[in-house]
């Protein structure tokens, strides 16, 4: 990773994009994935897309996709002494929510405010505390009215996200909020990057697609993936780590943090398209780990590979731990593998490539 690429990846982190209010990341993304694509388009809704061109006449087209939204939340009521109560932006995890620090993304800029927590000396039945109820949060600005809340250009329906960016911990681990999956869009912006520094061109044509609204239904993906129709799609996304305490790998699966991306077998995920991101791991050597998918994926995979006629997809995650929180865990090591992954998978493409399956 370049000293470039790592500024790139701190700020994209640190940027709030927070479900349906993405447009702040996808600028910055679109702005870093240009330098290298021949173009770099968008739709109505926002999700972007940067291609580079095959050389072949008839090339294939190559999709990469990732998801450029975040959990968060959003103003829901304001109370006439200036409190907020707030609604779940996605998955956000109320348990851990009490005492932090946002930013409310208002008319008038951000503003500050924290999620307030009564103090443990005068809480009722402290004994048996429960996570609270998202209805039982409020932020408080500093505010003493309503109208100060109004004057500071807050108002219903604002977003909000956690105010805890991103800092490296130890020698290889990356830690922070919204890893989720502003990492994947950082991999695929580097992937259309590296390519386009070969001496020669890809006799097919790569699109890296940065969707919104993943968080909430893949809706992005959807709508981009039925406009754009590629002969074979790769999703990236991140999936659990479970070497932690506690977390049951019987129930979960064994996916270990450091020991490169999974590959999901199942479902959406082609048969063929899977076959050749082993091979191609195996022949590069990488390191590489397995997890099922009995009826879906969770992730934007859902909601590409079932497109008009279908697109053949499978999907490639990055192993995190502590998902959905401000101290979301990931490996770099694992980063470089799936970036040199997809970029292998892209040079393996030849035009005889079809990924169907063969009765």
């Amino acid at each position: 990773m370049t000293a470039t690429s790592k500024n790139f990846l701190v700020d994209l982190l640190s940027t709030p994009s927070p479900t349906g209010f993405e447009v702040r990341g996808q600028r910055k993304w679109a702005a870093y994935a240009g330098k290298f694509a021949d173009r770099v388009e968008s739709d109505a809704y926002g999700t972007a897309w940067a291609t580079l061109d095959g050389k072949g006449k008839a090339p294939k087209r190559i999709m990469f996709e990732a998801h450029a939204d975040e959990i968060g939340y959003m103003v829901k009521y304001i109370s006439k002494e200036g409190f907020i109560s707030v609604d779940r932006v996605g998955g956000s995890d109320v348990a851990t929510a009490r005492g932090r620090r946002v930013d409310i993304l208002g008319d008038k800029g951000i503003v500050r405010g924290i999620i307030g927590n009564i103090a443990i000396h005068i809480r009722e039945d402290r004994d048996n505390e429960k996570a609270p109820k998202v209805h039982e949060l409020w932020i408080d600005i500093g505010a003493r009215s309503a109208g100060e809340v109004s004057d500071a250009g807050i108002r219903v329906g604002h977003p909000a996200v956690y105010t805890d960016t991103v800092e490296e911990l130890g020698a290889h681990r990356l830690v922070g909020r919204a890893l989720d999956n502003r990492l994947g869009g950082f991999i695929i912006a580097e992937v259309i990057a590296r390519l386009s520094k070969r001496k020669t061109r890809l006799p097919s044509t790569v699109i890296a697609l940065n969707a919104v609204q993943e968080e909430i239904g893949g809706h992005g993906a959807k709508m981009a993936a039925y406009r754009l129709m590629p002969d074979v799609a790769i999703v990236l996304d991140v999936t659990h780590a479970t070497d932690t305490p506690s977390v049951d790998v019987k129930k979960h699966g064994e996916v270990k943090l450091g020991d490169g991306p999974t590959l999901t077998h199942g479902g959406a995920n082609h048969v063929e398209v899977v076959k050749r991101l082993i091979q191609v791991a195996e022949e590069k050597k990488m390191l590489i780990q397995h997890e099922s998918s009995s009826r879906f994926t969770g992730t934007d995979t859902d909601v590409i590979f079932n497109q008009q006629h279908g697109i053949p997809s499978a999907l490639v995650s990055l192993p995190l731990r502590y998902m959905h929180s401000v101290v979301e865990m990931a490996d770099l090591r694992d980063v470089e593998q799936v970036i040199e992954l997809l970029v292998a998978f892209a040079e393996s493409v030849t035009l005889k490539d079809e990924f169907s399956v063969k009765l």
